[in-house]
């Protein structure tokens, strides 16, 4: 008689299982900048979270400026960086380098995005891709051609998933068929615009997971803490802020006030995608980690014990002694 499968043993899921964290961040515009985008970047390493990812202007306008913070996290702390890259308006061959490049200085997930199209109306030059599915297919072929350089780990593909509809889309579900696209494509996971209503997330979450999407779609979350931010978000993306929050932003009398009421909106959005089966939550920080870092006091996320893991010290003296 064989002896009973281990694989055929049911496993033991019992408590809460840890939450992913992640933040978003963007290059520094100025010397001054910079300096107050470390002290966040400080503040937010001291919570482990499990990426930041990193973005940058349209059409790649900052991309080098970029590289260099993903090098320098890299090389200086112990966060993992997620790489934004945009394929709208470039080349197979510029996308390929530009992949590599981020490869070479240790990042191991990018979050593909289409991008914004021309302003001016025009049409991207000839022979560009188009789509973010064309970007994810292109990173998984210079991917498998430094097959053996990645075998400590494949790349991890992010992509971008939409509570709302899209602006140029024509409804809910032609982006959940974008978005089925993508994971078909070799995405990996799914990151969520902003959303401003509870219950959107748990209704994107149904009608994915009813077209057959299984990759975990992580909720992003934004501290709804400034009026002028929630307005001007409203004008990029064509999602429009709740009226009852900006609303409730603009009769406050202090800052104080306005940090309270918005941290409190932002935990309750956040503990709705969790209470749906979010698997983990994204803050889009703006560079700033006070309100980032109050939704996190009051949200109290089962997080992976962190024990196992070196400390930025440990890891830096290990790499000076290396470097000796």
């Amino acid at each position: 008689m064989s002896p009973p499968s281990l694989i055929a043993t049911p496993p033991n899921l019992a408590g809460a299982a840890p939450v992913a964290l992640s933040y978003e961040l963007f290059p520094p515009r100025s010397p001054a900048a910079a300096e107050s985008l470390w002290t966040t970047i400080g503040e937010l390493e001291a919570t482990d979270p499990d990426y930041v990812s990193v973005t940058y202007g349209a059409s790649g306008s900052n991309r080098n400026t970029a590289v260099e913070l993903i090098n320098r996290l890299v090389q200086e702390t112990t966060l993992r960086p997620l790489a934004h890259l945009t394929c709208v308006g470039n080349s197979p061959q510029e996308l390929a380098e530009i992949i590599g490049e981020l490869l070479d200085v240790g990042v191991r997930g990018i979050l593909a995005l289409r991008g914004d199209q021309p302003r001016d109306g025009g049409t991207p030059p000839e022979g560009s891709l188009r789509y973010a599915q064309d970007l994810i297919e292109l990173i998984r072929r210079v991917e498998q051609r430094r097959s053996a350089l990645l075998c400590a780990g494949k790349v991890a593909v992010g992509v971008a998933a939409y509570p709302t509809r899209h602006p140029e889309s024509p409804s809910e579900a032609h982006d959940v068929e974008v978005l089925l696209a993508k994971q078909r494509s070799g995405a990996d996971f799914a990151i969520t615009q902003v959303f401003f209503h509870t219950e959107q997330y748990a209704a994107l979450l149904t009608r994915a997971r009813r077209a057959g999407v299984t990759i975990p779609i992580i909720p992003g979350v934004m501290p709804l803490t400034s009026v002028r931010r929630l307005t001007r978000l409203g004008e990029l993306t064509g999602v429009e802020p709740a009226p009852e929050i900006m609303e409730r932003l603009a009769a406050a009398d202090t800052d104080a006030e306005r940090t309270r009421i918005g941290v409190s909106a932002t935990v309750d959005l956040a503990n709705a995608a969790l209470a749906a089966g979010a698997p983990g939550l994204h803050l889009y920080t703006f560079n700033e980690h006070a309100a980032a870092l109050e939704v996190l006091d009051k949200l109290a996320l089962p997080r992976p014990r962190s024990g196992n893991r070196h400390s930025r010290h440990e890891r830096l003296a290990g790499r000076r002694q290396l470097a000796g």
